[in-house]
């Protein structure tokens, strides 16, 4: 705990050093400290008379909201706050802060009353500070340091508690009751500002935790791991989780090793190794700062001194320090070097900030700290003092630096006063910019702004003359070279040679990767890699179309992937992934995206028969099948759901994108994958309602595929519209489950469960939007439709729009008796009479109505525009519906599937046997089926060229795009896909190809609608 002097109460302030925003706010505050003081004679006293404690007092609370809430909410604090010497106050409540894990009478406190406690004292302490902080009471150091101690004996309390109630649970067997902490091995690190005691005013904690297996405080080392990471989870609720009382500290465990896949709580012998062998310079700097704040003490001081060869290495490691440096740098060639702008200005990473002073003391410290132990300091304002006595740099820039840093952190501080936000932004607006000015103590914005200014055109001095001599880390080599910030003529010579038109811009990006800017080459074997990869890849890049967009798109995927070593070493190995990259870099962002995302997604490719076997339903099923072998749990059975499907549509897109498989072939993949997940997901949701509510007597359930699903033409973008039809025995009541439920409500939540499965969001993204509109009665209806009121809706109540739609319907999954029995109810009601005028009518009048509702955006707006997929599709369905009703039934080869995209179902539920029904719901098929001899041969083929036109457009655009087709605004290789989608040899051509075919079409629809 902080030994501190004395301090003045704040009640007998004699300068009150702020002033408030206007004369108002003042006044309003006064009025709220007049109703508080009725019942606080601490605060009753301080506002009796006009001194400088109530002018103080009503401007600071006139300008910090925060400040004035948490005094209303707890006007006592505020009191204390008043009377007490600040260092005396803060003191005594960190104190009952570390021993509240443990009642007055020895006995364990519960964990409720240890999280009102700390939230209590993080109060009292948050009023106290800030209020002597602004009066200058106290100082910036004062203030980092009590906020530092209050988060030690805080998370000391809670680790306490935390191992004395599993002690108590049998989980652990302490040696020490009365000390927890003392000999459990358990290791927390403070980092970062916590760790040098130098804590923001509303800043995050961030902490690493690791554990001393050979401890032998946990029974089975093998469940040290699991029972730790659960310790550390309760430790994060208990800190941050808000409640009535408030948090006490936002809690950050990411900078242990490797996060993405790590437990929470790391065996101590493993973490060593991590640091050993994959360590990364970021990671040295981190733990510069790193400190034992809780637990076992001992053991933490033991793991930082295991530590010290890898943060203070003995040699001078000058290409560590452009590692860390070349982040700075790039953030300076982004922002340029002209007059700072103090409106919206960083006070921690903008130019001349807090981040700036912070790593030139680290810089200094990775290079000596290895060979002078006095350098090891972790404290900034410290280390500015050591360097100087160790003469690595004068006590002018010292001191410099030094009051700079302090200046700048009691900006950071008001900022973050104002709302207890962990912001480091000054306002933009010049009345937020002022209140920070007047909380600074400053006469207006304006003296404010100089004053800040000047600070940072001081540091940004110091830390440019500390690098000017500074060289860049190198890549490549021969005439491709990367080092330093000075362009080598030759090399951009090279890069002109091999297509690029900026070669200056491409030499940028290249130094940027080597510096390490990104976290996928962060590390020195990632970086290794990619000097490696570097020349060809330049030559796969520039022998595509507009190569400089390319490369900077792989640029833009580089800088969101997590990690880099697995990537660079299967391209660099696999010379056509390499290729495939590049296409995917050059013409399709969306694509680029999952790879950022999910890299795992990517590992399909090194299937050598990718290309040459096709995405058949049985080659999907088959994979599907073997994927969820072994899931144990409704939730990883979703997750390993998400992960095959998102790794099939990636390679379906990948084959549509190479032109191993037409576009058509594409729509049937991804049509036959969307059957099978949610096949599978059905089956997943109708066990976890059998184990909840029993099973219904007689019950079945269907899945029909409408829309797009239903005539099997989706897209890699597309939402799949579904209708869950359910029957039960008559006399079926109620399911027979503990929890028994009656049918109505028994499927409706079955189908939310589905819906749920479907496109709930999870770690690993979602399977499907679903879209439930195309059921009886839409968006009024149930959500799950019995047979017998789908059969009365659809032949008593039905529209002409839904029968048009019913004709795409197709069971998906399910029982196989409903899927049969739901496919002859359909047929029956799409073979009943109906006068093929109203029928032209209503759908001539549906047309306009979405001509009038959602008019095209361009020519490539292949679905709306006149003559588009919407007319031939309206065809379509106007030729199913009157063969049907003249007494057309589909045979079995009118679907247009073929033998090798047989029905192969996956699960008990779905049945492994071939639907018994003939349907033809494609519109394809079915203008092939009943065009010739309806409309004509060739009017029929020009409608199904068009379909194909526009259906393989949208396929692209889907698959590469987020977005519609926009030519001017998209890459090069996605314009040269859409031409051979199109075959046409540029875009002139191709728009008027597009304008002929849907002229065609649109004709050929009028004269059908009359």
């Amino acid at each position: 705990m902080t030994g501190t002097p004395s301090h003045p109460r704040l009640i007998d302030l004699i300068d009150n050093p702020i002033a408030p925003p206007s004369a108002a706010a003042a006044k309003s505050v006064l009025a709220d400290l007049k109703d508080l003081a009725a019942d606080n004679p601490e605060i009753a006293e301080c506002i009796a008379r006009d001194t400088p404690a109530r002018r103080f007092l009503t401007a600071a609370l006139a300008l910090s909201p925060y400040l004035r809430d948490l005094a209303l909410s707890d006007p006592e604090a505020l009191g204390r706050s008043l009377t007490h010497p600040v260092g005396d106050l803060v003191n005594a409540e960190i104190a009952r802060a570390r021993a509240c894990w443990r009642q007055a009478d020895g006995a364990l406190a519960s964990e409720a009353e240890v999280m009102t406690a700390l939230r209590r004292a993080k109060r009292q302490v948050a009023m106290a500070v800030a209020l002597a902080d602004l009066a200058r009471i106290i100082t910036c150091y004062e203030t980092t340091r009590f906020l530092s101690d209050l988060a030690d004996a805080s998370l000391g309390a809670a680790f306490d508690h935390l191992l004395s109630s599993d002690h108590a649970a049998g989980k652990f067997t302490l040696h020490d009751t009365d000390n927890p902490g003392q000999g459990s091995g358990l290791v927390v690190l403070g980092m970062g500002k916590h760790g040098a005691g130098e804590l923001n005013y509303s800043s995050d904690i961030d902490i690493v935790v690791f554990f001393e297996a050979e401890a032998g405080i946990v029974a089975d080392p093998q469940d040290a791991t699991d029972i730790f990471a659960r310790l550390v989870r309760r430790l994060v609720r208990i800190m941050q989780e808000r409640t009535g009382e408030g948090y006490v500290f936002r809690t950050d465990l990411r900078l242990r090793p490797d996060p993405g896949s790590t437990p929470l709580a790391f065996p101590v012998e493993a973490a060593l190794n991590y640091y050993e062998s994959r360590g990364q310079n970021w990671e040295r700097a981190a733990f510069i700062k790193a400190r034992p704040v809780a637990g076992d003490i001992a053991a933490g001081e033991r793991f930082i001194k295991d530590l010290v060869p890898f943060v203070f290495r003995k040699y001078l490691d000058f290409a560590a320090i452009s590692d860390i440096h070349s982040i700075k740098r790039q953030i300076h060639a982004h922002r340029g070097f002209g007059d700072i702008a103090v409106k919206g200005h960083n006070v921690k990473l903008g130019r001349g900030g807090i981040r700036e002073i912070e790593f030139f003391v680290q810089t200094q410290q990775l290079i000596a700290g290895g060979r002078m132990p006095k350098l090891r300091l972790r404290r900034t304002d410290e280390m500015l003092v050591a360097l100087a006595r160790a003469r690595w740099i004068d006590p002018a820039t010292a001191r410099t630096m030094a009051e700079s840093y302090w200046y700048l952190r009691d900006v950071e501080h008001r900022i973050q006063m104002v709302r207890d936000e962990q912001s480091h932004t000054l306002p933009e607006t010049e009345t937020e910019l002022t209140r920070i000015a007047l909380m600074m103590g400053e006469r207006n914005a304006k003296s404010f702004s100089e004053t800040y200014a000047a600070v940072l055109v001081r540091v940004e001095e110091c830390y440019a003359a500390l690098f000017e001599n500074e060289n860049g880390l190198s890549g490549g080599a021969g005439n491709l070279v990367f080092t330093g910030e000075d362009e080598d003529p030759e090399t951009l010579k090279t890069l002109s040679e091999l297509g690029f038109e900026r070669p200056s811009d491409i030499a940028r990006i290249i130094r940027t990767w080597h510096y390490g800017r990104y976290r996928a080459t962060q590390s020195v074997e990632a970086r290794e890699r990619l000097t490696e990869l570097t020349p060809e890849l330049l030559r796969v890049f520039g022998a595509t179309r507009r190569a400089d967009e390319a490369l900077i798109r792989f640029d833009t995927f580089m800088s969101g992937l997590p990690a880099g070593i697995q990537l660079f070493s299967l391209i660099g190995n696999n010379p056509g992934l390499m290729s495939l990259m590049v296409t995917i870099m050059a013409a399709a962002p969306k694509l680029a995206d999952v790879i950022a995302r999910k890299p795992h997604v990517f590992d399909g490719m090194l299937d050598p028969g990718l290309m040459a076997e096709l995405p058949t339903r049985n080659y999907l099923a088959e994979r599907l099948t073997s994927f969820l072998d072994g899931a144990n749990d409704y939730e990883e059975v979703l997750d390993r759901l998400r992960i095959v499907a998102l790794e099939q549509k990636f390679l379906i897109g990948v084959r549509l994108l190479t032109g191993a498989i037409a576009p058509e072939r594409a729509a049937r993949a991804y049509s036959h994958l969307a059957d099978l997940i949610i096949g599978a997901a059905l089956d997943a949701v109708m066990e976890g309602m059998e184990e909840a509510h029993g099973r219904l007597p007689g019950g079945r359930v269907a899945v029909i595929g409408m829309g797009k699903l239903g005539s099997r033409e989706l897209t890699a973008g597309s939402d799949v519209d579904i209708i869950l039809l359910y029957d039960h025995d008559v006399d079926g009541d109620e399911s027979d489950g503990a929890r028994p439920l009656d049918p109505a409500r028994y499927y409706a939540r079955m189908t939310q469960r589905l819906i749920a499965a479907l496109s709930a969001p999870t770690a690993e993204g979602i399977l499907y939007e679903v879209d439930l509109r195309l059921r009886p009665s839409g968006n009024k209806g149930p959500v799950a439709t019995s047979v017998r009121a789908f059969r009365k809706y659809q032949t008593e109540d039905a529209w002409t729009w839904e029968h048009m739609a019913l004709t795409r319907a197709r069971p998906v999954a399910g029982d196989e008796s409903l899927c049969t029995d739901a496919r002859r109810l359909i047929d029956e009601v799409l073979a009943r009479p109906r006068d093929p005028a109203k029928l032209r009518a209503d759908l001539t009048e549906m047309r306009e109505l979405i001509e009038q509702e959602k008019p095209p955006r361009d020519i490539y707006d292949v679905k709306l525009i006149p003559g588009g997929l919407i007319d031939i599709e309206f065809i379509s369905q106007m030729l199913s519906l009157e063969a049907r009703a003249a007494g057309w039934l589909p045979g079995p080869d009118d679907d247009g599937e073929s033998a090798d995209d047989e029905a192969t179902m996956i699960s008990p539920a779905s049945s492994a046997m071939e639907p018994e029904y003939n349907q033809c719901t494609g519109t394809d098929a079915t203008l092939a089926r009943l065009g010739p001899d309806i409309l004509g041969v060739e009017e029929t083929e020009t409608l199904r060229r068009a379909l194909a036109l526009w259906s393989g457009h949208a396929q692209i655009v889907r698959l590469c795009a987020e977005g519609d087709f926009a030519p001017r605004e998209a890459p090069a290789g996605l314009i040269e896909l859409v031409l051979r989608a199109g075959e046409a040899p540029d875009l002139k051509s191709l728009e008027a190809d597009f304008k002929s075919t849907s002229k065609k079409v649109r004709s050929l629809f009028r004269s059908l609608t009359g």
